[in-house]
């Protein structure tokens, strides 16, 4: 067992490698329904991170903190090029951070979106979202992150830039 300390200085005992989304679940369901993300230690990490050692951690919401919204716009900010691409198939995706008061997304398509494509990516993020495909996070090697990125000039660029994680 470890050492969880909450927010308002209670201590939760639970399994070493539950995850942050099973201890929102343990204090209440209601917060684990609204949860984005947790602070742990002081790093934002996703609801499926797992606990591994005794730690401070803070269960965040949209409402609660920038750190939640971040997360919030930042799964948002997926859900839309997913959008964007079932309906623009030939689109080049560029970069699509959270900021501070929302997010952003760059495409690279044939033509300017109109307010009729807007509706229409909206409407497609809202079956995205009813269809509760489960993310799945995952690491691979350069070369078949180039080849999966294949169509996509831009990601391939941003591939290239990082440094090999193996090396440092």
């Amino acid at each position: 067992m470890i050492k969880v300390e909450l927010k308002d200085g209670s201590i939760l005992e639970v399994e070493k490698g539950a995850k942050i989304i099973e201890v929102a679940q343990k204090i209440s369901e209601g917060l684990a329904r609204m949860a984005t993300c947790g602070t742990v230690n002081g790093e934002v990490k996703d609801l499926r991170y797992e606990l591994q050692e005794d730690c401070k951690l803070s269960i965040e919401t949209f409402e609660s903190s920038i750190e939640g919204k971040k997360a919030y716009w930042h799964t948002t900010s997926h859900i839309m090029a997913q959008a964007v691409q079932r309906l623009f198939p030939n689109v080049k995706f560029a970069i699509g951070p959270s900021i501070d008061n929302g997010f952003y997304y760059d495409f690279d398509v044939e033509r300017p979106f109109s307010d009729e494509d807007k509706a229409n990516i909206e409407v497609e993020m809202k079956k995205i979202i009813k269809e509760d495909t489960e993310i799945e996070k995952f690491a691979l090697p350069k070369q078949d992150a180039l080849k999966l990125m294949e169509n996509q000039p831009y990601k391939q660029e941003l591939i290239n830039e990082l440094k090999d994680r193996r090396r440092n």
